[in-house]
């Protein structure tokens, strides 16, 4: 059995409201929630919320609401772990077939059905703990600056000021759409970005994480080009 997990609680600060806020005509959860359905891989998709009105938008796109996220789980500080492990403890104590939970986040417009499909075959077939949706660094990060006190230069590593582009591996970002895993490592709180886990890699136009509302606006943008033609 797989189930889908959206964690959507109401208390987002840097963009109010974000979950349920409108992104072309529908309330941006409601992105994740049908892509889920159209994957046709999952027994059930819950939302994991706070919120009574998340609750209702959630059901009325044909997701599940089977409780009320405590405020502990609820604030600035609950780590995605920390939710999916509370997640994972409830639907493990209804469902004994239980295998596979894909957390979901909701403010994901470039989600598609593929893509979990994806993550599901790589979990199962490689024996994975997790399965990361990323994308790649258009830049190198061992060639990060910041800027100091006195607005100087300040090589994050000097050791490669001197290395070609073309010789730096590829590095990987975090995405922002989805972690599958096996229940069991849910329920055992085991971190997502160790050894024991891979990636499903995105493509560049579909990894945009929505913070700000800088972002929010760039992904409205980005779906008009992008997001309309895959649907």
């Amino acid at each position: 059995m797989n189930i889908a997990v959206i964690p959507a609680r109401g208390g987002s600060k840097r963009i109010p409201r974000k979950n349920i806020k409108i992104f072309h005509g529908k309330p941006v959860i409601s992105y994740a929630i049908v892509a889920a359905l159209q994957s046709k891989i999952f027994d059930e998709i819950v939302v994991s919320t706070d919120d009574n009105e998340i609750a209702e938008i959630a059901r009325s796109f044909g997701a599940t609401v089977p409780w009320i996220r405590s405020k502990d789980l609820s604030n600035d500080y609950a780590t995605t772990v920390s939710v999916m492990q509370d997640a994972a403890e409830k639907l493990g104590a209804n469902s004994a077939d239980l295998e596979n939970i894909c957390c979901i986040y909701p403010a994901t417009p470039f989600l598609r059905p593929t893509y979990l499909q994806e993550g599901l075959r790589i979990l199962i077939e490689g024996d994975w703990d997790y399965v990361v949706s990323a994308t790649v660094a258009t830049t190198p990060p061992e060639r990060a600056i910041s800027i100091g006190k006195s607005k100087e230069i300040i090589m994050r590593f000097p050791e490669h000021e001197n290395t070609r582009t073309q010789d730096f591996l590829p590095s990987y970002y975090d995405a922002g759409q989805f972690y599958w895993g096996k229940k069991t490592s849910w329920k055992c709180n085991i971190p997502i970005l160790t050894s024991r886990s891979t990636i499903l890699e995105l493509p560049k136009e579909s990894a945009v994480d929505i913070d700000t509302i800088d972002d929010w606006h760039y992904a409205e943008q980005m779906y008009s080009v992008y997001g309309k033609a895959s649907n």
